[in-house]
């Protein structure tokens, strides 16, 4: 950390906080996430789910940046170096009295898309979809904090108590964790709404609460769904009683949307997560026409520029990719019962929720080891304790085996090492 002067806390969470920081060397700002749980070596921290994802994942110009993991073995802390964002999603809209444009938030939108279509095509899905986990940075977007990332093929039952309630997909309130990768195509509807009406589409003040504001603007699902989900919730945490309704649909709730973007909506929220739209059909809708035409034109003109190399160049790490600002603005049509001022106007927004036999502290996550790659002499681990055991106690991670650090671009910092810093992976 000796690198880095530390300015700012920019937030903080269950297992982390977020630093805003200054390189010494280069004046470059970045965002310093420090995990409050101690790691006992190398390895542990090489198995975070978190950092398996970032390493596939960071190079697309739509996800977060990971510059560096920097591992302390004395005390134990781990930190990693973000490229630094504007702002996020949630602080973009907060407080707005006009409505962004269509096309400014089909741009967002065809970019989240994107980054939900690479994750799910490298095997993962994110389960913690919401308007501060998307950043923004002028026309740049980046979806961040892969904390709760996991493996698309792995066997549920999942985590029960995952995702940010207002945010979260029928599926997950409804049964003990028997969801898949498509809470997240949920989870961008809601954030979609959010951008275009400036306030929260279900904010839900418990799980019950959630369910029926679902049912308010949806309707009561098929009756052979609920059955369904029935059958994988044996808790009894809610009843399945819902009395029938039609719900009041989303075109009444934004009358200034274009028919390709409420069609888009309409598939991204589906109450059967069998019927979701995916990503990657997503990407394809009218609704992202413009977007989807300016990536052809430009890949084609890359291709005759540089055949052997389109393509397959990556980001260079001190790159900050900015681009001109699309500023337009409309006035606002309030639909009716919307707060006067729509993204003040709700209740405190909530954040992510566990039971308290469910906590699962980062550290404890696992995901298969990867090879060590050291720039000196094989670094011996300062602990006995074996991570099979971890691994047992979590069951088997799906996330497809990641290559080393010629692979990802990414580096361990291994402070504390008697022979001095010494680069691991």
């Amino acid at each position: 950390m000796h690198k880095y002067k530390l300015l700012s806390k920019k937030g903080e969470g269950t297992f982390s906080e977020v630093i805003k920081a200054q390189c010494i060397k280069t004046g470059r700002f970045v965002a310093i996430k420090r995990m409050k749980a101690r790691f006992t070596s190398v390895e542990q921290v090489n198995n975070l789910r978190e950092i398996q994802a970032l390493r596939r994942l960071s190079n697309h110009p739509n996800v977060i940046h990971l510059l560096e993991v920097i591992y302390d073995r004395p005390s134990g802390r781990l930190s990693l170096v973000f490229e630094l964002m504007d702002l996020n999603i949630y602080e973009l809209i907060k407080g707005r009295r006009h409505y962004l444009s269509e096309r400014r938030v089909s741009m967002y939108m065809y970019s989240l898309m994107k980054s939900i279509e690479v994750m799910h095509r490298h095997g993962i899905f994110h389960r913690d979809i919401k308007p501060e986990n998307i950043l923004v940075c002028g026309d740049q977007l980046r979806l961040a904090d892969f904390g709760s990332c996991r493996g698309i093929y792995s066997k549920p039952p999942f985590t029960e108590y995952i995702s940010t309630r207002w945010y979260r997909a029928p599926e997950c309130c409804l049964t003990d964790g028997y969801y898949n990768h498509k809470m997240d195509i949920w989870g961008v509807g809601c954030v979609m709404f959010e951008v275009l009406s400036l306030y929260p589409l279900f904010p839900g003040t418990d799980e019950a609460d959630q369910v029926a504001k679902i049912h308010a603007v949806l309707g009561t699902p098929d009756p052979d769904l609920l059955k369904r989900m029935k059958r994988y919730s044996r808790s009894n945490h809610i009843s399945f009683d819902f009395p029938p309704q039609n719900g009041c649909g989303l075109k009444k709730m934004l009358p200034h949307a274009t028919p390709e973007c409420l069609d888009l909506l309409t598939k991204l929220l589906q109450y059967n997560p069998d019927k979701r739209i995916s990503a990657r059909a997503a990407l394809k809708h009218p609704y992202f026409r413009e977007w989807r035409e300016r990536d052809e034109l430009l890949e084609a003109q890359s291709h005759a520029s540089s055949p052997r190399e389109a393509g397959t160049a990556s980001r260079p790490v001190s790159m900050r990719r900015t681009g001109s600002n699309l500023s337009e603005t409309v006035n606002i049509v309030k639909p009716a019962g919307a707060p006067a001022h729509p993204s003040l106007g709700h209740p405190m927004r909530p954040g992510r929720e566990f039971k308290p036999s469910q906590v699962v502290a980062p550290h404890q996550v696992t995901a298969p080891k990867l090879p060590m790659v050291s720039s000196g002499p094989v670094q011996k681990t300062d602990t006995a304790r074996s991570n099979k055991s971890d691994r047992s106690k979590y069951g088997k991670i799906s996330l497809p085996h990641v290559g080393g650090a010629k692979n990802s671009g990414l580096e361990v910092v291994a402070s504390g090492v008697s022979s001095g810093s010494r680069r691991v992976m």
